[in-house]
């Protein structure tokens, strides 16, 4: 019997746990700060337990790392380190969803040394994007070409059928994720130039972008993606680009939310008591007495009347109710978010992945895109659980099945790791849609 531990217990581990456990020859710890979340996971499901863990024991971490096969890590970014150093020094495998950061690169040798696998960024993004865009960029190179242009949208939104409030959104993961990542700066390459979008800048960029079946949406650069062009072998492309997708509006009122500072996550004492009108008063500078609205149309030079006022007021970000319990502004809009951009029974998310490619091959040139729609089912998961966490199951699994045998740090860009991961997720009705087609 192979063992696994699972470090968290978060929105998008059920279909992790499912698959795992559905195979008649794996075990499972789930091992979290809250260990009732786990008991839910496990529930109709045999071979599993939960158990309580407070990650910085490091002890009691060390101890079951050693115990099972492999640890799959979905706890916070920052801990990933400390779990990969464990999995080296008892010579045991690790995945996790998330970023390779420079910690975690700085132990590929340590985990080549230990004959492990550290394997990272494969969820939905990062994970299938890479996936998914290898597999065609591969396909071009053994044909004889070259990608010259790359450019990637990924989102996790409302199903249009369930796309009812102002603001085009619903939170399928963690609320405070989707904050912080709208004070990330940016970097991309366009026609050969690199452009920097400062962090307070981001929403201030976006252009309109086009998925087959679905229509139109905003696309916001994500992140620094110039690493992309070595990582992918697109050495010599004009164009490197990975976005983020959202319902048209939403970056008018982001970039009203950062203007008038409510992305400021500085400590503050002197929350308790107020009202969402009084700290808006205050971010607006206006009087104790001033119209809240019509001081923050005033400051950010926007009418009354327009949509991310509407928005805000809908939200309730003008209204006499008491801030939430928090620590920082930032908190106060978390907390907002987080109580009122929620699922209803019954409806569905949506996960929107498009990449578009341009090839130049010796006699032709090509325009390529791959594009992944899915769906969350009504009442069970949602497709954002299903894309991040079944990708991370099914590299668990070839990973102790011994199908895959790569050491040291890696995410799946090599066609040993992406193929079988690809093909077990089109078997799961997770499937990119590939079409290419000759331009002159």
């Amino acid at each position: 019997m192979k063992r696994v531990l699972l470090l968290g217990a978060g929105l998008v581990t059920r279909p992790l746990v499912q698959y795992l456990l559905e195979q008649p020859d794996i075990e499972m710890t789930i091992a979290t700060r809250t260990v009732s979340k786990a008991e839910k996971l496990l529930e109709g499901l045999s071979r599993g337990k939960a158990l309580q863990l407070l990650v910085d024991d490091e002890t009691a971490l060390s101890r079951l790392v050693a115990e099972h096969d492999l640890s799959i890590s979905l706890l916070p970014y920052t801990y990933h380190p400390l779990v990969a150093k464990l999995c080296i020094q008892h010579h045991k495998q690790m995945v996790t969803t998330s970023y390779v950061s420079e910690k975690m690169k700085a132990l590929d040798g340590p985990a080549k040394e230990a004959g492990i696998l550290i394997l990272n960024e494969t969820g939905l993004d990062p994970g299938i994007d890479h996936m998914s865009a290898m597999r065609v960029i591969h396909d071009v190179q053994n044909k004889g070409g070259q990608v010259v242009s790359f450019s990637s949208y990924c989102g996790g939104l409302p199903a249009p059928e369930d796309n009812t409030n102002p603001w085009g959104y619903k939170f399928s993961w963690s609320p405070r994720g989707v904050v912080m990542a709208g004070r990330n700066p940016g970097r991309f390459l366009r026609n050969g130039e690199v452009v920097e979008i400062p962090g307070p800048e981001l929403f201030a960029h976006y252009e309109t972008a086009t998925v087959p079946g679905l229509g139109e949406f905003e696309g916001y650069t994500n992140r620094d993606c110039l690493g992309y062009i070595e990582l992918y072998g697109l050495q010599g492309a004009r164009n490197m680009f990975r976005g983020t997708l959202r319902y048209p509006g939403w970056c008018d009122t982001w970039k009203a939310l950062s203007d008038i500072g409510y992305l400021d996550d500085t400590p503050r004492d002197d929350l308790g008591g107020m009202r969402f009108a009084d700290l808006m008063r205050q971010l607006a500078g206006a009087g104790v007495d001033a119209d809240p609205k019509r001081a923050a149309a005033g400051k950010l030079g926007l009418d009354e009347a327009s949509e991310p006022m509407q928005r805000w007021e809908w939200l309730g970000l003008f209204s006499d109710e008491p801030l939430p319990e928090a620590q920082s502004v930032m908190d106060v809009l978390v907390a907002r978010l987080d109580a009122q951009l929620t699922y209803a029974p019954g409806e569905r998310d949506m996960i929107a992945l498009h990449h578009a490619f341009e090839a130049e091959f010796p006699e032709h040139r090509e325009k390529i895109t791959s594009t992944l729609v899915d769906f969350g089912i009504p009442n069970g998961d949602s497709a954002m659980a299903r894309t991040v966490s079944l990708p991370a199951a099914i590299a668990t699994k070839l990973v102790l099945d011994g199908e895959i045998r790569l050491t040291g740090v890696h995410i799946p860009v090599l066609p040993e790791l992406y193929n079988p991961i690809l093909n077990e997720l089109d078997r799961l009705g997770i499937t990119c849609k590939e079409c290419a087609e000759r331009v002159k």
